[in-house]
């Protein structure tokens, strides 16, 4: 059994491997990250001590095109984790048909302990660090786990002034104010949404009489919540580090919203107020959300939340995974045996990556578009996109999942054959 992250996500690329007929190098080639950047980080804390953190970035792919991938912050942040994430990132772009490959980086550090001084500190040292590792047509950061289009717009800022040129295109998620793009900041969820209307529609769903719990309530989680309850979906649970709520008559997402936004630490960078302090509410914890008896379970928080120990508790009849790497490899398997419905991260939540895209054409071109124009480019091709999985998974009578890998499969081994594989240099092409 594979005993770390990328191991773990190449397994998934294996076995889908085994459907499609794909130039051998392909594997080979996404076998092995192209580079990774380890640096430390040193800041000067407002007490005047001195801290070292550990950061990463990593280029697993740019056979599509430069890097892609966003930057976390958390304690718990590896050179494994990082490298996973960008796999993941090839694949994302890949699924979506963007001119992207897979990059990720983060920090190790929990950032809710940090002044907003020593927030803008790390992150413009980290990029200080890594700025020779970057670039417009090289690797395109942006935010993901605990940063945010605030912490971005201090990125680039810091970015432009290493090179001596203004360049917005350097990161996406920024600030409407420095480049930043309409629609960028709930695309995550917006994009997820636009894949369960389309489940919906297969599965000839009642929105009224379809329950959802969302495990997550950060930004994406926050967004998908939004516009399902306006689709007239029912969100009976919503959780956060705090622990979840939970209303079987549905709630009501708006104040749900409101309630959580109401107070902030770190100077409004974190909300430290939790979805528990709310009234008229049962208060559950994480675990109890995750096996509740609903229609959909919505992972929108960390990886890894549903394992071989919870998989069997799950009563949920879809999943649709809005976080990076919710379910383990393990709990995949008991999953498909019990045939649970499976929308993979590396489709559900590319919505984030594709209007990242768009920010970053818009950039490039210095045309800037309304938001009806970013969304309705989001729809379109997240429908596409999705249907063409759908249609995929029917066609090799797979899972979701594993349809995924295989889109990003023949994708991704079109261009390494185009590069030149043995067939071409041993004159039998």
């Amino acid at each position: 059994m594979a005993n770390n992250a990328f191991e773990r996500a190449l397994a998934r690329l294996d076995k889908a491997a085994e459907r499609v007929d794909i130039p051998p190098e392909t594997l080979k080639r996404l076998h092995f990250p192209k580079a990774v950047l380890s640096v430390s980080i040193p800041v000067r804390r407002d007490d005047g001590s001195l801290e070292i953190f550990e950061g990463y970035r990593v280029h697993h792919s740019d056979l599509l095109g430069p890097g892609k991938g966003g930057l976390r912050y958390h304690p718990e942040v590896d050179l494994d984790e990082v490298k996973a994430l960008a796999f993941w990132m090839t694949c994302k772009g890949a699924i979506m048909d963007l001119p992207y490959g897979g990059a990720k980086g983060g920090v190790a550090v929990d950032p809710k302990q940090l002044s907003m001084l020593e927030l803008e500190r790390l992150s413009r040292g980290f990029i200080r660090r890594i700025a020779d590792f970057i670039g417009p047509e090289v690797d395109i950061p942006a935010p993901d786990v605990y940063t945010n289009e605030r912490i971005m717009g201090w990125m680039m800022d810091e970015y432009s002034d290493v090179v001596r040129r203004r360049s917005p295109d350097v990161i996406t998620g920024k600030p409407l104010a420095l480049g930043g793009s309409l629609g960028r900041s709930g695309a995550t969820g917006r994009g997820g949404y636009f894949c369960l209307q389309e489940l919906a529609q297969e599965f000839d769903w009642d929105p009224e009489q379809t329950t959802i719990a969302i495990h997550g309530f950060g930004n994406a989680g926050q967004s998908i919540a939004h516009l399902l309850h306006e689709d007239g979906f029912k969100v009976v649970a919503v959780s956060d580090s705090g622990g979840g709520i939970y209303n079987d008559s549905g709630l009501d997402i708006p104040e749900v919203i409101k309630g959580k936004r109401a107070g902030n630490s770190v100077e409004q960078v974190y909300c430290k107020d939790s979805v528990c302090d709310l009234e008229d509410v049962e208060v559950i914890s994480n675990d109890e959300l995750l096996t509740l008896d609903v229609d959909v379970l919505i992972p929108a928080a960390l990886d890894d939340v549903i394992t071989e120990d919870n998989a069997e508790d799950i009563r949920a009849r879809v999943i649709l995974e809005l976080a990076n790497g919710p379910t383990t490899l393990e709990a995949d398997k008991l999953l498909e045996e019990r045939e649970v419905t499976v929308i993979p991260d590396i489709l559900a939540n590319a919505g984030g990556v594709t209007v990242s895209y768009y920010e970053w054409v818009q950039n490039r071109s210095g045309d800037y578009w309304t938001e009806d124009e970013v969304d309705q480019r989001l729809e379109k091709r997240m429908r596409k996109q999705f249907a063409a999985v759908m249609d995929l998974a029917k066609e090799l009578d797979v899972s979701f999942r594993e349809a995924a890998y295989c889109l990003a499969l023949k994708r991704l081994g079109a261009a390494a054959e185009a590069l030149g594989t043995q067939a071409l240099f041993n004159g039998k092409d």
